[in-house]
């Protein structure tokens, strides 16, 4: 299944039914008054986040989406049928936006949280909403209430709870590979991943869910390379893993120039825990790996893990000090539940 994180689309709800002008007719009834029904109500549009989906893909020619108009009322007081709503499943982590694509309308966490983006309009009333002691045969009824229309942006983010962060060709896939049941492609050229990729890593019991996105290069934020697009997938995440390629020449200005780009991205990124991690020590000799280690160190003023996703170097390590961040993490989370943010049309 191929990866589509943005999506635009048309959502119209339904309108409402006309109201019905009747009278009784009957045998052996003289004044049969006004009997005309109400028309139904239109069907409405809403957003729903559910398990099993993790990308927007099904919007690639699915792009309208209209809920049925309400039946129109009838005689003998019979009410339209009303239209039946329009569920549009989402995966979880959606955020919907207006057709500015700046505006935030609704931001679908969890699963089961959803949304009426579009309501439908009311059924019109029929001519025995009318009549009175003064109004005995009234001829009037009213029209349905027309649907509301929309073009929204459709915008994933990944749940994921720890994000990889490199470079091109840091071996972030490999590492993903190793400690996960995810097989990303590897390969040794720069930009093998193209889109995000999740795996889930267990630990001592504890599962965890790690997200490796294409890698970034020196004005990623003002488009260069793949751009910043999919920085995103990592805002909500609990932790960064930070990976630096030991076979570079200057390990150091390899860290500061993904961080320059993690800080002109904004949105809080840099201010998540980062974990830094020199990769590709089996191919360096242990006097290197100390040297490089130090370098980064100073770089970065936090300690720095000596690892590799080939051999398994460090692995283990990296992982329980990953899950101490996601538990922390997750407590947060319990301590300060949120309703997840709505909008009403």
């Amino acid at each position: 299944m191929k990866f589509l994180d943005q999506a635009k689309i048309y959502v119209r709800s339904g309108d409402g039914g006309a109201g019905c002008v009747s009278f009784r007719r009957e045998k052996n009834v003289e004044f049969g008054g006004p009997d005309g029904g109400n028309g139904g109500r239109g069907g409405d549009v809403i957003c729903e986040a559910v398990s099993g989906l993790n990308t927007l893909i099904d919007f690639r020619y699915r792009q309208h989406l209209k809920a049925p108009k309400g039946g129109h009322g009838q005689g003998r007081d019979r009410t339209g049928k009303s239209g039946q709503d329009v569920c549009i499943r989402l995966p979880a982590g959606t955020q919907i936006f207006a057709e500015d694509n700046e505006t935030l309308l609704a931001d679908l966490v969890e699963i089961g949280d959803r949304v009426v983006v579009a309501r439908g309009g009311s059924g019109g009333h029929g001519n025995a909403h009318f009549k009175s002691s003064t109004n005995q045969s009234p001829r009037r009824a009213d029209p349905g209430e027309p649907g509301q229309e929309h073009w929204l942006w459709l915008r994933l983010k990944l749940l994921a709870d720890v994000g990889l962060v490199g470079l091109p060709n840091a071996g972030k896939s490999t590492f993903l590979a190793a400690v996960t049941g995810a097989r990303p492609k590897i390969a040794d050229y720069p930009f093998t991943t193209l889109f995000p990729q999740l795996g889930v890593a267990y630990v001592a019991g504890e599962e965890f869910v790690i997200a490796d996105i294409p890698g970034l290069i020196e004005g990623a934020h003002q488009g260069a390379g793949l751009g910043d697009r999919f920085l995103g997938h990592v805002e909500r995440c609990g932790a960064i893993l930070h990976f630096v390629d030991g076979t570079a020449d200057d390990v150091a200005e390899a860290w500061r120039t993904v961080r320059h780009e993690l800080e002109s991205y904004g949105h809080g990124l840099s201010e998540l825990p980062e974990n830094v991690a020199l990769n590709k020590c089996d191919a360096l000799t242990a006097d290197a790996v100390a040297e490089k280690s130090a370098a980064l160190a100073a770089a970065c003023g936090a300690q720095v893990a000596a690892i590799s996703g080939v051999s398994g170097q460090g692995l283990d390590d990296m992982l329980k000090v990953l899950l101490q961040h996601v538990g922390g993490q997750r407590r947060q989370q319990q301590a300060t539940v949120s309703p997840a943010a709505g909008w009403q049309p």
